[in-house]
């Protein structure tokens, strides 16, 4: 799928190194069902394949969600129960995508509840507005945040906090998000993208392959119960790093006092 088609339930735009994805369900809170998803995933997997593209942006149309989860009025009364799997990939894409080196950055504006939250969990930063609201709420209906939030929560923000949302679906703010330590930042929602690229730009000061390298070795390492085990590790994507010819202007600019000019190679 190449990005920027016309899509659906999704849209996609590049703006140089970086890659804006929007859900375009606003009449559903962007709530996701399989169509959508698929949808997402090859989004996904065009930025994941492109070498030009360094960073996302993954949001919501409208003010008032980012993702209400998934589509349970889809199911109940459109599915006529009818049951698909979805990506392999995951909810949007993302939740399963495990080999992703590449930030994606979740600009939260309202609601992200069960699958949604679980989307934005699943991105490697979380900046919001003072309207977002998260939850797993799951519980509540019988169900379990079983794409991805049972497990990445408590490992984000620590057992006792994860649980305390876990065990009773509460709701909880944009303010009480950042003290948890899943929220990187809080901005009014008019300042919410703007925020983003700001982070986006400043990982893309960076060399490409330095990012992804870090991305890979922390996410990687968090599989292994000692510091020792984690730094003995081997990294394909710091291999990458070490052979290319980013490593050497790195310290070739520097030396030079000039800025860098990453080639991502």
């Amino acid at each position: 799928m190449s990005i920027g088609k016309k899509l659906q339930f999704c849209r996609s735009e590049r703006e140089g190194r970086l890659l804006l994805v929007t859900i375009d369900r606003p009449e559903r809170m962007n709530a996701l069902h399989w169509m959508a998803n698929e949808e997402l995933a090859g989004i996904f997997d065009a930025f994941e394949a492109d070498p030009e593209l360094w960073v996302a942006i993954l949001t919501g149309a409208g003010d008032r969600a980012f993702s209400a989860g998934n589509d349970l009025k889809y199911q109940a009364t459109e599915a006529k129960g009818e049951l698909r799997a979805g990506p392999a990939s995951g909810f949007a894409g993302l939740t399963a995508r495990y080999g992703l080196t590449k930030p994606v950055i979740a600009a939260v504006n309202g609601v992200a509840m069960g699958g949604g939250f679980e989307i934005a969990l699943a991105c490697d930063l979380i900046v919001a507005s003072t309207n977002a609201v998260f939850a797993l709420p799951e519980p509540r209906v019988g169900l379990a945040a079983l794409a991805g939030g049972l497990h990445r929560l408590p490992r984000q923000i620590g057992l006792k906090q994860a649980m305390g949302m876990l065990l009773t679906g509460r709701r909880v703010s944009a303010e009480e998000g950042q003290r948890l330590g899943f929220v990187n930042e809080v901005v009014e929602p008019s300042e919410l993208m703007a925020a983003a690229r700001r982070w986006a730009a400043q990982i893309l000061e960076c060399s490409p392959l330095s990012v992804r390298a870090t991305k890979q070795a922390a996410l990687q390492g968090l599989t292994h119960s000692s510091i020792e085990e984690a730094m003995n590790e081997r990294y394909s994507a710091i291999g990458e790093l070490l052979g290319s010819q980013d490593f050497v202007e790195g310290p070739l600019a520097f030396a030079q006092k000039r800025p860098p000019k990453w080639q991502g190679r």
